[in-house]
């Protein structure tokens, strides 16, 4: 007889093999990280291992995922209005999550970690632009929360990068006007735009 994933032992022992990788991480490089490593840390066998996860890559994803999660406070940010206060939380949120892996992660894993950021982003942003349109689901809604995804975590790489002299509150209000009031062409930019479409 099969268990359902709900169950709490099964729980407790996912958590255990999640937390065991978080603890080689902090040892040893992910390329470095074996199987046998985990399974040796948890004490479990290689079969209660690949019950729970595909390989070490789908670990490595879930664990990411989740932590992102944690960090991004999820359930809160899906349930708010998409505002200044909300764009600098989530901004901090991220750029925490990338210093924290700062020395866990490869730099080969980091398409890996930006797809997870983009998605988790994309579906709270939409989430929120959904609450904000009065729950009418839009395409456009969706193509919106895409673009915020992409931006936001753009930003937060280049904050890493470039401007870590500017707290990252600072860095991302700097952005935040034309962000939530929208770009403005003026009066030759929309004549350009109109002809471009035309």
């Amino acid at each position: 007889m099969t268990q359902p994933k709900t169950d709490p032992r099964i729980q407790r022992t996912r958590k255990l093999i999640m937390d065991s990788f978080m603890e080689l991480s902090e040892k040893k490089e992910f390329k470095e990280i074996t199987v046998k490593d985990i399974t040796t840390d948890a004490m479990i066998n290689r079969a209660t291992f690949y019950y729970h996860f595909e390989d070490i890559y789908d670990l490595l994803e879930k664990v990411l995922s989740e932590v992102l999660l944690v960090n991004l406070d999820f359930e809160d940010y899906q349930n708010n209005e998409l505002n200044e206060e909300a764009l600098v939380n989530i901004f901090k949120a991220i750029t925490n999550f990338q210093k924290s892996l700062s020395n866990r992660c490869h730099r080969g894993y980091e398409d890996t970690i930006a797809r997870i950021i983009r998605e988790q982003l994309e579906i709270i942003f939409y989430k929120m632009l959904l609450k904000q349109n009065k729950n009418e689901e839009d395409k456009a809604l969706k193509i919106t929360a895409v673009v915020l995804s992409w931006g936001i975590y753009g930003a937060s790489v280049e904050w890493r990068r470039n401007s870590q002299e500017l707290h990252p509150e600072e860095f991302i209000r700097l952005a935040i006007p034309s962000i939530l009031s929208g770009i403005g062409f003026g009066s030759a930019g929309e004549e350009i735009l109109n002809e471009e479409i035309l």
